[in-house]
């Protein structure tokens, strides 16, 4: 049977995946049974996607990222390098918690960069981007821009990737787009 995605000789793809057209999987990665991954995405060397987890298309996944039972990213989330995702709040080696893992969802456009840790269940916002080394503990709003340990809320960012600066009238401009947006009761609205 024909595929429509790549695979690295290296790679290992287990039965009953859902890999859209397109899509490439490098080196020593494992594609475990059951996920499904939209169409072009990049998943990099030495990456795992455990079962039932949902990449929507266009989704980048930097080299040694883990991405547990539980997870579901929308289309065109970055994934940067040597990031984590947990799937159980209070993990023992000696008890099975199996059937008892916490959902994270990772909205549209969101990056999420090199060694940030995403803590179970704690939601990203479209267009958010969480710094390098970040480990987030509580959900992040759409447009954050959040770092540190744990992560803190210290700006926005444009759907670009760029920091927005509001003027007195709530709104700021993309330099690179030009698209406008607006602060409204510490949310941000793409006008």
């Amino acid at each position: 049977m024909k595929q429509d995605y790549f695979a690295h000789d290296s790679a290992i793809v287990d039965e009953g995946c859902n890999i859209g057209k397109g899509t490439k999987i490098w080196h020593f990665s494992h594609i475990m049974n059951n996920c499904t991954i939209g169409e072009n995405c990049n998943i990099g060397q030495n990456v795992v996607v455990s079962p039932e987890v949902v990449l929507g298309s266009n989704c980048k996944v930097q080299n040694n990222v883990s991405i547990y039972t539980g997870v579901i990213c929308e289309e065109d989330v970055f994934l940067g390098p040597s990031m984590v995702f947990t799937n159980v709040t209070n993990p023992r080696s000696g008890v099975n918690r199996r059937g008892q893992y916490t959902k994270t969802i990772v909205k549209k456009g969101a990056s999420i960069g090199a060694n940030a840790t995403i803590v179970c269940g704690h939601d990203i916002g479209q267009f958010a981007f969480i710094g390098a080394g970040a480990v987030v503990t509580k959900e992040v709003p759409a447009y954050a821009l959040v770092v540190g340990n744990p992560a803190k809320h210290i700006g926005w960012m444009s759907e670009f990737g760029h920091r927005l600066n509001f003027n007195n009238d709530a709104i700021a401009i993309c330099p690179e787009s030009k698209e406008k947006y607006n602060l409204i009761e510490n949310r941000v609205i793409k006008l």
